[in-house]
Formats: structure tokens, sequence, C-alpha cells
């Protein structure tokens, strides 16, 4: 096993966990293919965009806004959100984040532990970078 794993944005797998979800998740580690305790994505929210309520039993997971701006709900209580801004989520807590912006909402990512999280995106559809997707990254 190699002591670093290294990536550039045009190696990152992406997808689309529903056909009517809409964000993506472009994987920059996993347990899976890494063999690492931990999840970490970059997520993607179009114009608009927001993942689906959610609750973790055991993970914490962290969003950290690399462009665009957005609203971040835990427990239903709102938090505006732009780029250099984080939230933290513990286990338990029910959350949404969701693109509120003229433009696409990037945010990176982590889950600890996994708690099947790279499963799920794995299992879903696979939708690559597209070159704003790439513009955005190559300059965070």
């Amino acid at each position: 096993m190699d002591a670093a794993i290294a990536r550039t944005p045009a190696d990152y797998e992406t997808f689309k966990i529903a056909p009517q979800d809409s964000n993506r998740m472009a994987l920059i580690a996993d347990p899976i293919r890494d063999k690492v305790p931990f999840t970490a994505i970059v997520e993607i929210f179009d114009v608009g965009g927001k993942t689906p309520p959610n609750t973790h039993s055991e993970a914490f997971e962290m969003f950290y806004v690399l462009s665009g701006t957005g609203i971040a709900y835990c427990n239903g209580v709102p938090r505006a959100v732009k780029p250099g801004d984080s939230v933290i989520v513990r286990p338990g807590h029910e959350h949404v984040v969701e693109n509120t912006g003229t433009d696409r909402l990037y945010c990176l990512t982590v889950m600890i532990p996994n708690e099947g999280f790279a499963e799920l995106i794995r299992n879903g559809l696979p939708m690559p970078l597209d070159k704003v997707d790439l513009a955005v990254l190559e300059r965070s």
C-alpha cells in the first residue's frame, strides 16, 4: 500500500445517487478504493438543488463550502453558508444542505466513520465532472 494517495480533479470518480437527485458526489477518498476509515467527497449542488433530509446514527459529517452559497439546516435550524464556512453535524441530527445561490454550490464533505456512505455513492449513476466543475475544483 502506498504511503500517500494523490489525485487531481480529473481523476475523481463522480456519481449521482439517484436519477432524480440534484447533486453529484466526486469521490476524493473512500474506504472501498483507498482503505481509509472515512469518506471525503466534493458535493456539487445544481442551482436549487439540495440533499434529502438525512441522519447518521454514528457518523459525524462536515461540510466546508468551496464555492457558491446556500443554507445548511440542522434539526430545522437554518444557517446561511458561503465560501470558507463550515458546518459539522453530530450523529443523530437531521440535516439538509441547499443551494440558494445563482451558481453551483461546491462543498468538501467528510464523513467519519463511513457508515455506508461510500457504498451508497458507488451504487449510484456515474456522472463525470464537466468543464465548469473542473474549473472550480482546479482553483479551490
